[in-house]
């Protein structure tokens, strides 16, 4: 298991990946959903 988390020496780079993608697509439905309660305001 340890081995598969490690990806052969890119951890950093594909887990690094991930949490930024992951965290963008956060970002993009809070904005979403605050644009869409400016606009019924």
């Amino acid at each position: 298991m340890s081995e598969f988390f490690a990806m052969g020496g890119y951890a950093l780079y594909v887990w690094g990946s991930y949490g930024v993608t992951a965290a963008l697509l956060a970002l993009e439905v809070f904005f979403l959903r605050k644009r869409v309660r400016e606009t019924k305001a």
